[in-house]
């Protein structure tokens, strides 16, 4: 039990050494609660056209079936809040996650990282290494690890920070010393399901995806509908309304990770950039970013749909 602790402590702290904000552990078992609220929430559609919500949905509540002999979940959090907002009120905007490279390949370069560090302490391991590109339910692992709490917009909130983090794991075969979760200190407060132009938040930690400024500019495919003219305040790729309203994040802290800064051509981009960007600029602008994910003509979709 001492070794255990011990490699847990190391771990834990040499996380932080090389850039993370917050690392802990967890037991993998079996998400019994979880299992149940996904299970509703699929059956009211509320996941939109991510008809891979619904793949493999042992798998995302049993982290034991994605990593043989499982016994702990090690989660990260990566603060991605920029120095200076990319843009005014009455500007075309983008979601902060989205500002600088893709927080895939910066993360999975930092869990790669760890998990290095984690073999040389405890020799080869059976692992993986999980950055939102598979069934794993990550708040909720965070959460188990004692990261922070889900709220009531359905991000995860620390005391230390507020919200404006990636989040990773590393589901592995070593057993690890686990963390025991905080309580949810969102307490009374409404201000972002207030908040949100669309009222996506149909109830407290519940998220109706097809009604999320989120969804709707990146994930879905289809022309966004018209009811929702004149409700996306200028948001043309991402929302962060339900995040900037949350009391929390006045403790936000802006990010030392150098690959999430904004281009110079980012920063320099005005509304009348936006309405003409061609594709070559597109190209230039999002190289490595998130927001390939929408594609150009998903953009273009977006920014005429908040210019008419």
């Amino acid at each position: 039990m001492l070794e255990q602790k011990t490699f847990s402590e190391k771990i834990k702290n040499y996380a932080l050494k090389i850039g993370f904000h917050a690392c802990g552990i967890s037991k993998a078992n079996f998400l019994v609660e979880d299992a149940v609220f996904l299970k509703k929430w699929l059956d009211q559609d509320h996941e939109g056209e991510m008809a891979y919500m619904r793949n493999h949905f042992e798998k995302r509540t049993d982290p034991r079936l994605l990593v043989e002999n499982a016994k702990s979940v090690i989660s990260v959090l990566l603060n991605y809040f920029p120095e200076k907002q990319l843009h005014t009120e009455d500007q075309y905007k983008i979601s902060k996650y989205a500002y600088g490279i893709d927080y895939h390949f910066v993360l999975k370069d930092k869990l790669s990282e760890l998990l290095s560090f984690i073999e040389e302490l405890c020799g080869k391991r059976t692992s993986r290494i999980f950055v939102d590109s598979a069934p794993v339910l990550d708040k909720r692992w965070a959460q188990k690890s004692g990261l922070g709490w889900i709220g009531k917009n359905t991000c995860l909130i620390t005391k230390e920070q507020g919200s404006f983090f990636f989040i990773g794991e590393i589901i592995i075969d070593l057993d690890l010393d686990a963390d025991e979760p905080i309580e949810d200190y969102c307490g009374s407060c409404t201000k972002c399901l207030n908040a949100c132009p669309t009222n996506a938040l149909v109830a407290p930690y519940r998220l109706d995806a097809r009604k999320c400024i989120s969804y709707l500019t990146i994930e879905n495919k289809d022309e966004i509908p018209d009811r929702y003219k004149n409700s996306f305040n200028k948001w043309i790729y991402g929302c962060d309304i339900c995040q900037d309203v949350c009391p929390w994040n006045k403790k936000a802290i802006p990010t030392l990770i150098p690959e999430f800064k904004p281009s110079d051509d980012l920063t320099q981009m005005k509304n009348e950039d936006w309405q003409n960007l061609e594709k070559g600029k597109f190209n230039n602008l999002f190289k490595n970013s998130a927001v390939l994910r929408t594609k150009f003509a998903g953009l273009k979709r977006n920014i005429k749909f908040v210019s008419d």
